[in-house]
């Protein structure tokens, strides 16, 4: 089972969310949180694999309690679930460590594929924020393609093939068998690249796999 911590502070946006997430077998909302001090606390406490952040919050937004997650317990991995899509909340998401980003907007099936995307170690991105990236923010597009194929020079043709893969969305085990490896090794070359890259998680990976043309839109 898929634990779920929940988070926001509208009670029927959490009695939705719930309701959809109950429809997956293989999910389970743990606990609920009202603000982001309560959700830091409940993951704290009942460490779910899984944390749904609503961004604007009373008492802790989102973003800093997804930070403040992600710094202290780092074996939940958080996606935001939000009605704005605005560049500087996606960018403050990911740069904080985040490795989801869901509009409520969205698709049922996208919610039920983001947990379990980001559950199982992979990044998910509603479509409508996977194309702000792709496309960059602001006319920054070609400077950051650039900057991003001289920084996977640093890596090794298998390494750039691993790269690109965690930027189509796919995880450790669905990796291994593209490429006919064992799921061990697979995660050391995962952990390489981050380190090559310097980035904190596979969602900074993979928008650098979108920009240095590893992978693409669809």
């Amino acid at each position: 089972m898929i634990r779920v911590l929940l988070a926001d502070d509208e009670a029927m946006i959490r009695a939705g969310v719930r309701a959809i997430l109950a429809l997956a077998p293989d999910i389970e909302v743990v606990a609920e949180a009202a603000d982001g001090r309560e959700a830091v606390e409940a993951v704290r406490a009942h460490r779910p694999a899984v944390a749904l952040l609503d961004i604007r919050m009373p008492r802790l937004d989102g973003l800093a309690a997804a930070e403040e997650i992600v710094r202290t317990v780092p074996d939940t991995a958080v996606a935001m679930l939000t009605t704005f899509s605005e560049d500087a909340y996606v960018a403050r998401a990911l740069t904080g460590g985040a490795t989801g980003f869901l509009l409520k907007s969205g698709d049922p099936e996208e919610l039920l594929a983001g947990v379990r995307a980001v559950a199982s170690g992979a990044a998910f991105l509603s479509p409508k924020v996977a194309r702000q990236v792709i496309e960059g923010y602001g006319g920054e597009r070609l400077s950051r393609a650039a900057a991003a194929r001289e920084r996977t020079r640093l890596l090794s043709p298998r390494e750039r093939e691993v790269l690109g893969l965690v930027g189509a969305g796919l995880s450790n085990p669905e990796i291994a068998a593209k490429l006919h490896l064992v799921e061990g090794t697979v995660k050391a070359y995962v952990s390489a690249v981050l380190d090559r890259l310097e980035v904190k998680n596979r969602v900074q990976a993979a928008i650098v796999a979108y920009e240095a043309g590893l992978v693409g839109p669809g």
